[in-house]
């Protein structure tokens, strides 16, 4: 992980998932009582490479999915005064910031 400073004064911590991947615990903190749901990657194309049937897998399979592949975890996960904003894009962090 690397600390970074922006211009704004905000403190930012950068992670690579795939150089420094989760542990099952580590995402549920990361998640913050948020579903798995919220943070997986449905449009991968993992999900269709794997055959996963997404209605059918429950929330612990899922989590426990992306943390076996992190091409699963929807990119970039952005947390901002303890809100998960998974997929975050520029757009939706203006009003955040």
């Amino acid at each position: 992980m690397r600390e970074l400073l922006s211009q704004a004064d905000v403190s930012v911590t950068e992670r690579d998932f795939f150089a420094e991947p989760f542990t099952e615990n580590g995402l549920r903190t990361l998640l913050g009582g948020s579903p798995a749901r919220d943070a997986f990657a449905s449009r991968s194309p993992t999900v269709k490479k794997l055959g996963l049937d997404l209605d059918a897998l429950s929330d612990d399979e899922l989590l426990k999915l992306m943390v076996e592949e992190p091409r699963l975890i929807r990119r970039p996960i952005v947390v901002i005064d303890g809100q998960l904003i998974p997929g975050a894009s520029e757009k939706s962090l203006v009003g955040l910031l």
